[in-house]
Protein backbone atom coordinates (compact mmCIF):
# COMPACT_ATOMS: atom_id res chain seq x y z
CA UNK A 1 0.00 0.00 0.00
CA UNK A 2 1.31 3.40 -0.95
CA UNK A 3 0.97 6.42 1.32
CA UNK A 4 1.89 10.09 1.04
CA UNK A 5 3.26 11.12 4.44
CA UNK A 6 3.75 14.81 5.17
CA UNK A 7 5.73 15.75 8.30
CA UNK A 8 5.58 19.27 9.75
CA UNK A 9 8.23 19.68 12.46
CA UNK A 10 8.26 22.38 15.12
CA UNK A 11 10.44 22.65 18.19
CA UNK A 12 9.76 24.06 21.61
CA UNK A 13 11.39 27.11 23.15
CA UNK A 14 13.43 24.89 25.49
CA UNK A 15 15.03 23.06 22.55
CA UNK A 16 18.05 24.60 20.86
CA UNK A 17 18.58 24.47 17.13
CA UNK A 18 21.55 22.14 17.77
CA UNK A 19 19.27 19.76 19.69
CA UNK A 20 16.84 19.81 16.77
CA UNK A 21 19.68 19.06 14.34
CA UNK A 22 20.87 16.15 16.51
CA UNK A 23 17.38 14.62 16.48
CA UNK A 24 16.99 15.31 12.78
CA UNK A 25 20.35 13.64 12.10
CA UNK A 26 19.16 10.45 13.84
CA UNK A 27 15.89 10.65 11.89
CA UNK A 28 17.77 11.11 8.60
CA UNK A 29 19.87 8.01 9.26
CA UNK A 30 16.69 6.00 9.94
CA UNK A 31 14.85 7.43 6.92
CA UNK A 32 17.71 6.81 4.51
CA UNK A 33 17.98 3.24 5.80
CA UNK A 34 14.25 2.76 5.17
CA UNK A 35 14.70 4.19 1.68
CA UNK A 36 17.52 1.75 0.98
CA UNK A 37 15.27 -1.09 2.24
CA UNK A 38 12.47 -0.01 -0.12
CA UNK A 39 9.97 1.03 2.54
CA UNK A 40 10.38 4.66 1.55
CA UNK A 41 9.87 5.02 -2.19
CA UNK A 42 11.12 8.60 -2.17
CA UNK A 43 11.73 11.38 0.30
CA UNK A 44 11.97 15.18 0.06
CA UNK A 45 12.81 18.03 2.41
CA UNK A 46 10.77 21.14 1.56
CA UNK A 47 13.03 24.14 1.03
CA UNK A 48 12.76 26.87 3.66
CA UNK A 49 10.46 24.82 5.89
CA UNK A 50 10.80 22.27 8.66
CA UNK A 51 8.80 19.87 6.51
CA UNK A 52 9.53 16.47 4.99
CA UNK A 53 7.39 14.62 2.44
CA UNK A 54 7.67 10.87 1.86
CA UNK A 55 6.04 8.26 -0.31
CA UNK A 56 6.07 4.96 1.58
CA UNK A 57 5.18 1.43 0.55
CA UNK A 58 4.01 -0.77 3.44
CA UNK A 59 1.81 -3.83 3.80
CA UNK A 60 -0.95 -2.22 5.86
CA UNK A 61 -2.28 0.84 7.67
CA UNK A 62 -1.29 -0.82 10.94
CA UNK A 63 2.29 -1.26 9.78
CA UNK A 64 2.52 2.41 8.83
CA UNK A 65 1.10 3.43 12.20
CA UNK A 66 3.66 1.24 14.00
CA UNK A 67 6.51 2.70 11.95
CA UNK A 68 5.40 6.29 12.55
CA UNK A 69 5.19 5.83 16.33
CA UNK A 70 8.76 4.48 16.48
CA UNK A 71 10.54 7.04 14.30
CA UNK A 72 13.37 8.79 16.19
CA UNK A 73 11.79 12.20 15.63
CA UNK A 74 8.46 10.97 17.04
CA UNK A 75 10.05 9.26 20.05
CA UNK A 76 12.20 12.27 20.90
CA UNK A 77 9.86 15.15 20.08
CA UNK A 78 6.54 13.76 18.88
CA UNK A 79 4.54 16.54 20.53
CA UNK A 80 6.13 18.92 18.02
CA UNK A 81 5.53 16.82 14.89
CA UNK A 82 2.30 16.93 12.91
CA UNK A 83 1.85 14.14 10.37
CA UNK A 84 -0.69 14.06 7.55
CA UNK A 85 -1.17 10.70 5.81
CA UNK A 86 -2.99 10.12 2.53
CA UNK A 87 -3.50 6.67 1.04
CA UNK A 88 -2.51 6.59 -2.62
CA UNK A 89 -3.79 4.65 -5.58
CA UNK A 90 -1.70 4.10 -8.68
CA UNK A 91 -3.03 6.23 -11.51
CA UNK A 92 -2.97 3.30 -13.93
CA UNK A 93 -5.41 1.40 -11.68
CA UNK A 94 -7.66 4.46 -11.46
CA UNK A 95 -7.62 4.84 -15.26
CA UNK A 96 -8.58 1.16 -15.66
CA UNK A 97 -11.55 1.69 -13.32
CA UNK A 98 -12.66 4.82 -15.18
CA UNK A 99 -12.53 2.99 -18.50
CA UNK A 100 -14.42 0.02 -17.09
CA UNK A 101 -17.12 2.30 -15.65
CA UNK A 102 -17.33 4.22 -18.90
CA UNK A 103 -18.05 0.98 -20.77
CA UNK A 104 -20.47 -0.41 -18.16
CA UNK A 105 -23.54 1.74 -19.09
CA UNK A 106 -23.13 0.89 -22.77
CA UNK A 107 -23.02 -2.83 -21.95
CA UNK A 108 -26.05 -2.49 -19.64
CA UNK A 109 -28.03 -0.76 -22.43
CA UNK A 110 -27.27 -3.53 -24.90
CA UNK A 111 -28.70 -6.26 -22.67
CA UNK A 112 -32.05 -4.48 -22.25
Amino acid sequence: MLFHVDFHIQYGAAMSQQDLFATWSREAKSALGAKQAGVIVDLWKCVGERRVVAIVDVESHDMLDDILFTLPIMVEMGQFVDIEVTALRRYEDFADTVNRLLEAPAEAGQSG
